[in-house]
């Protein structure tokens, strides 16, 4: 999971392309970075990358001169965290320079990468996305947009894109499942694009719509060009999108996401009652799920659990087992005056790796509760993402060695349960076979998408 923008415009645009990162910070916090591009009287693009979270003083913006830009903040799924692997990337090309940023997963790249290597290429990186601008480079294809299809066609995976070329245009791709968001705004006449709606809420632009699954918007200075140039597929977005991935305020496939998790917590609600005082999220991605929660069961609902404003990392995308368990503690602050003496329900969002829960789990006891009932706004986590999550392995996955009475002792609760399956579409506005869904839910029932 990462986060893309693009932006362009008539004027300077890496102001608004470093803000609307900031917002799309919750969706990576390895690295970070912009490209420009000034037009074609230069033909000069400008490029900066970073570790850690997005930030640019005034002289950063002034070097970043262009009117049309891409952006990207990472969450490693493949290749190291290394400052060569962050993103966008740049090459040149028979069409002059080319900028690409990537959100996603590519399966196929290793054998790509062997293939390239052995026939002379270079690489700069150990990332999936760099196989994109061989393939491009190497196809030979008649315009840009036409070699651009030719190298996506010879991937497989999960992708949204954002493109910058010499030719000045700006391009935002969806692969053919739509596993990735990927939206279209407008702001003082620039045009934009984000991985979510949420950075056009922040940066007060116009939300336009939505990409289609296997959609290719082209922006140049006189049109917004649509296609889908891709084999038709049955889209199936990601259900964890919805889940933990994106930002309340955003509207992620026709489906606002807060709405969503409120909905997700009252069917869990229905399925799994428990019997106690009150009930508490998990902030942040917990809240809207425990507020749900409280609609349905009567309980009140009250914030036995702080965040920290000091700490703004996110945990589960921390890039190691020692630095999510350290932000743990970190993170959150339970609250006595609410907790001591009482039988509380946490509510949060899912259960991966298991590192949250069982710290929570032993600092709320400390805190004084008497009773501590887990209740998690996904089914279980049994299975590895290879479409953008960084699960390389069942094997790091608590419910795929472990059934939900040992979570349960592991976590050293008095209950625990999850929505069902067919609980979670439901709260998402589909009564129908899960298999038939138009989200991928791979993850929980190990059914991967044809791609």
């Amino acid at each position: 999971m990462c986060g893309i923008i693009g932006a362009f415009g008539k004027n300077e645009v890496a102001s608004l392309a470093i803000q609307s990162l900031v917002a799309l910070q919750h969706r990576g916090q390895e690295s970070w970075g912009v490209l420009t591009y000034e037009g074609k009287d230069s033909q000069r693009f400008h490029s900066h990358r970073m570790r850690g979270f997005v930030e640019a003083d005034i002289e950063t913006i002034a070097r970043l001169k262009g009117s049309v830009a891409i952006g990207h903040v990472r969450y490693g799924t493949s290749g190291g965290s290394n400052l060569r692997n962050a993103q966008p990337f740049f090459g040149e090309t028979r069409f002059g320079g080319v900028g690409i940023a990537h959100n996603g997963n590519l399966l196929n790249t290793e054998e790509i990468r062997t293939f390239h290597l052995e026939s002379g290429s270079i690489y700069q990186s150990t990332s999936d996305t760099e196989a994109i601008l061989h393939l491009l480079s190497r196809s030979r294809k008649k315009t840009f947009e036409e070699c651009l299809v030719d190298a996506l066609n010879q991937v497989k995976g999960a992708y949204s894109l954002v493109i910058l070329s010499e030719e000045g245009l700006l391009i935002g791709l969806r692969d053919p499942r739509g596993f990735r968001p990927l939206s279209l705004g407008k702001k003082d006449g620039c045009y934009l694009l984000a991985s979510e709606t949420c950075v056009w809420n922040e940066i007060g632009a116009e939300f336009i719509r939505e990409l289609q699954h296997g959609e290719m918007v082209v922006v140049s200075h006189d049109t917004i060009e649509s296609s889908f140039p891709f084999a038709s597929k049955k889209c199936k977005h990601c259900v964890f999108e919805q889940i933990y991935f994106s930002r309340p305020d955003s509207m992620v496939d026709d489906l606002l996401v807060s709405s969503s998790r409120y909905r997700i917590g009252k069917v869990l609600a229905a399925e799994a009652p428990a019997d106690a005082d009150f009930v508490s999220p998990v902030p942040e991605s917990g809240v809207a799920s425990a507020e749900g929660y409280a609609k349905v069961s009567g309980l009140r609902l009250k914030r036995g659990l702080i965040r920290k404003r000091s700490y703004n990392a996110r945990t589960f995308i921390q890039p190691t087992e020692d630095l999510r368990q350290e932000g743990v503690r970190r993170k959150y602050c339970p609250d006595p005056a609410i907790l001591f003496g009482k039988k509380v329900v946490l509510v949060d969002d899912s259960v991966v790796r298991g590192t949250t829960f069982r710290l929570l789990v032993e600092m709320v006891r400390e805190a004084g509760a008497i009773e501590v009932h887990l209740r998690i706004a996904s089914p279980p986590f049994k299975h590895h993402c290879i479409y953008g999550i960084d699960t390389p392995s069942d094997g790091e996955l608590l419910a795929s060695t472990m059934s939900i009475e040992e979570m349960r002792k592991y976590f050293n609760a008095d209950s625990l349960a999850f929505i069902s399956l067919k609980g979670l579409h439901h709260a998402l506005g589909e009564d129908i076979c899960p298999s038939k869904s138009r989200f991928c839910n791979a993850c929980f029932t190990g059914n991967y998408p044809v791609l």
